[in-house]
């Protein structure tokens, strides 16, 4: 399972806890932290356990899911302004804006 990686990939110990725990409780607990299409990548469940972890994540954390469509890849993007005093733009906003863009594109 894919799950978007916040811009800049910027995590909280409170984030990764609550990502961490519906994994424990329905999948196999293993993960893959910006696998080659920069999402995180949840190992190792099975099908019917699926739904679960798409409703926790979904609606009770407000995650989006990654994508791994033809059309489009999850965009990633490097910390840019917010660590780097040579970034020339908000890389952290482009990639929020093109995310929201072309949602229906990811999935």
């Amino acid at each position: 399972m894919r799950v978007n990686q916040p811009a800049g990939k910027y995590y909280s110990t409170d984030y990764l806890e609550k990502l961490c725990d519906p994994w424990d409780f329905r999948g196999s607990g293993v993960t893959n932290m910006h696998g080659s299409t920069g999402d995180i990548i949840l190992l190792g469940t099975t099908t019917k356990q699926l739904e679960e972890v798409f409703w926790t994540l979904t609606h009770d954390m407000g995650q989006d899911l990654g994508g791994s469509g033809s059309n489009l890849r999850t965009p990633s993007d490097c910390l840019g302004q917010s660590r780097c005093e040579y970034a020339c733009y908000d890389t952290n906003a482009l990639v929020y804006f093109l995310t929201n863009e072309y949602q229906d594109e990811l999935h």
